[in-house]
């Protein structure tokens, strides 16, 4: 009994399989086998990489030269199985010619529509047969259709291996010698020479396969490859802004507590005050409060559980400025960088926002010569000029191998954002001597509006 049900189970299994391989067959071969797929031309990056000494002109239609080549193909089987014809009659000729054309078009065909054009060549092979039978005894080519007919059929199969997805390999080599065997069978004839051309052609048809398959798996790896450094870009760029954001919750939070208490404290300021004010300096207060709630529920939100090293770890601490420049350089001297500090210009308070941003990239830049250039000196530049400030952050050559740094880029990614962010410029990029350098200039409009508030 477990015996039988075992057999019934494994011819189960045979017969799913027996007809998944059928479902994809018909999904592959006859389901708009004549669908139009066209090949499209050759990436300008490829033309490029492959010939870059070629004019620009050239290389424009050097993209469709694998189409020229296909053509080229079709038109040379075109005329060699057209010079076939002289000397059969004209109303053999006809056919003949027509046979010609039927061979030759199935190659063109593969450019615009793959599948129909291996059913195509598979009807040129097919009427190869009687075609070599009917005029081997009025042209001197004799069996020169079958031959030709059978070159441009492995041809379009390897074509359309190429142009669309391995497995076809296999089933175009099974209907293809199925319908050689049947063919041969009702012909009388012997299956010997039918054999080594099955084998050749399925060695072909394999390479191909595997051609196809190595090409589709090296443009998944490209595409994985890009989507993961996309992906981690925009990560970093959604964790730095929630960083800006969480440091900028204490400048903003100052604002409207000072909002809050100016409106609360008004209306004993002024003797008295007419009711609709006060409502007024009420609303104004409420607001300020509510306000205040959603920041702190905000940065409840984007608060990052693991800070940076560099960035303070008190969450209750107030947000450093420049004022607290001295002791950032003792910190990143005391950990092994030589560091010197140029200010210019009459130093004077800065917005809040301004002196946050400007203390947060020279600590970053300081933190990247420390972790891509050890051993080497730098050298911090502040410039206090009209309608904003200056930030210089250099340093020279590294005296020792640095150790590879898994988040290499994102500190200037960063930066660039503090920067955009307040409306300045900023480049960051390595020196002729060796170093790296970062400069960058935040506007300031109104300082002294600012300081007032």
């Amino acid at each position: 009994m477990n015996e039988t049900t075992q057999t019934q189970g494994t011819l189960r299994s045979e017969a799913r399989i027996a007809h998944g391989a059928l479902h994809r067959l018909r999904q592959d071969l006859f389901v708009d086998a004549f669908a139009f797929r066209p090949m499209p031309p050759l990436e300008d990056a490829k033309i490029s990489r492959w010939v870059p000494w070629l004019p620009e002109r050239i290389r424009h239609w050097a993209r469709w030269l694998p189409h020229f080549i296909v053509g080229f193909f079709a038109m040379c089987v075109f005329l060699a199985t057209f010079s076939m014809s002289y000397g059969i009659g004209p109303v053999r000729g006809v056919l003949s010619v027509g046979f010609s054309v039927l061979v030759s078009a199935a190659p063109a065909l593969t450019l615009f529509r793959p599948v129909g054009a291996f059913w195509l060549s598979l009807s040129g092979f097919v009427m190869s047969q009687g075609v070599t039978t009917a005029f081997s005894s009025y042209s001197s080519y004799g069996g020169g259709y079958r031959d030709a007919a059978f070159v441009t059929h492995l041809a379009v199969m390897t074509l359309v291996v190429l142009r669309t997805r391995p497995r076809l390999a296999v089933e175009m080599w099974l209907v293809t010698f199925g319908v050689g065997a049947v063919l041969t069978v009702l012909g009388g004839g012997g299956m010997g020479d039918l054999v080594p051309v099955a084998f050749f052609f399925g060695v072909v048809l394999v390479s191909a396969a595997a051609v196809r398959a190595w090409r589709e798996e090296r443009r998944h790896v490209v595409e994985t490859q890009t989507v993961t450094a996309e992906e981690r870009s925009r990560r970093t760029l959604l964790e730095e802004r929630a960083l800006i954001a969480r440091e900028l919750h204490d400048v903003v939070a100052h604002h409207m507590s000072v909002i809050a208490i100016q409106a609360e404290a008004a209306p004993y300021r002024v003797e008295n005050t007419p009711p609709e004010l006060a409502t007024s300096f009420a609303t104004i207060r409420e607001n300020a409060v509510a306000a205040l709630a959603e920041l702190r529920r905000i940065l409840g939100v984007v608060r990052s559980e693991d800070p940076d090293a560099f960035v303070d770890s008190d969450p209750e601490a107030p947000q450093p400025t420049l004022a607290s420049l001295d002791s950032l350089l003792d910190s990143v001297r005391s950990a092994g960088l030589t560091v010197e500090a140029v200010i210019t210009g009459a130093p004077r308070p800065l917005p809040q926002g301004v002196e946050l941003s400007a203390y947060r990239i020279v600590q970053e830049a300081l933190s990247n010569a420390l972790r891509h250039a050890p051993g080497a000196d730098a050298r911090v530049e502040i410039s206090y000029v009209l309608g904003g400030i200056g930030l210089r952050i250099v340093n020279g050559v590294p005296s020792r191998l640095a150790k590879p740094s898994p988040g290499a880029g994102h500190g200037v990614l960063g930066m660039r954002e503090r920067v955009q962010m307040l409306g300045g410029e900023m480049t960051a990029d390595h020196t002729e001597e060796g170093g790296f350098e970062v400069a960058a200039f935040i506007p300031v409009a109104n300082t002294v509006g600012e300081n007032t508030a």
